[in-house]
């Protein structure tokens, strides 16, 4: 098999990477967000959990489940906690899912309002 030299697809760059720099550790609460989408098998079909936890305290602090893994999942979880927590300064890290690269999620003057 033959493939096209200098071809290759280079994965869109992870917003928070460059200010974490895979240092996963936070001095103060609000200071780190981790979150992630799981999907989740049961006897009527799957659902999708997207959790949001806080480095220092080691805690889930924002979430949100659906039937479905869309952006609004991942916006959801985020309206969760910013209703909860003081959120100046807060880096939330995610890894590059397209829900969490939308525009409703990057953008939450408009829609986490």
């Amino acid at each position: 098999m033959r493939g096209r030299r200098g071809a290759r697809q280079i994965p869109g760059q992870d917003a928070a990477n460059p200010v974490v720099k895979r240092k996963f550790a936070a001095t103060r609460p609000n200071q780190l967000w981790l979150t992630d989408i799981t999907e989740h098998r049961t006897d009527e079909g799957k659902i999708y959990l997207c959790a949001i936890k806080d480095v220092y305290s080691n805690r889930i602090v924002g979430y949100s489940i659906d039937s479905r893994m869309k952006a609004s999942l991942a916006v959801a979880a985020a309206r969760n906690v910013i209703g909860q927590r003081t959120i100046d300064g807060t880096i939330l890290h995610s890894d590059r899912g397209s829900q969490f690269r939308s525009n409703a999620f990057l953008r939450p003057e408009v829609d986490l309002a």
